[in-house]
């Protein structure tokens, strides 16, 4: 079963910076491109960023473009994404992703 678990968010004032965790388990987490999708308040799912099973190649949103580093740690099943320049419109709760399968989410709040 996949379960992956998001953690490390919480509040930050505008222009702060945040980085969070996804531990993954149920399968070869080193197989598998994984990404970072977000929901903001009242809003649908957004895509925000893409990596490769190997972690060379990222891609990213045009709103996050800059501000966000997606990395991972197929040693440790782990993926991150660093933030910075947080605005208050990045709140939302951060869900990492295999396909289909996301995590329960953390939620990023930026104080203006």
């Amino acid at each position: 079963e996949v379960q992956l678990v998001e953690s490390g968010g919480g509040l930050v004032q505008h222009g702060g910076s945040l980085r969070l965790s996804c531990a993954a388990s149920g399968f070869t987490f080193s197989r598998y491109p994984m990404s970072w999708v977000r929901q903001a308040p009242g809003k649908g799912l957004e895509w925000v960023s893409d990596i490769s099973s190997g972690g060379t190649s990222t891609t990213y949103a045009a709103s996050v473009k800059g501000q966000f580093t997606i990395s991972r740690d197929n040693a440790k099943n782990t993926l991150y994404p660093q933030m910075s320049s947080l605005k208050p419109e990045d709140t939302a709760v951060y869900f990492c992703a295999k396909s289909r399968d996301r995590g329960q989410g953390t939620q990023v709040t930026v104080s203006s």
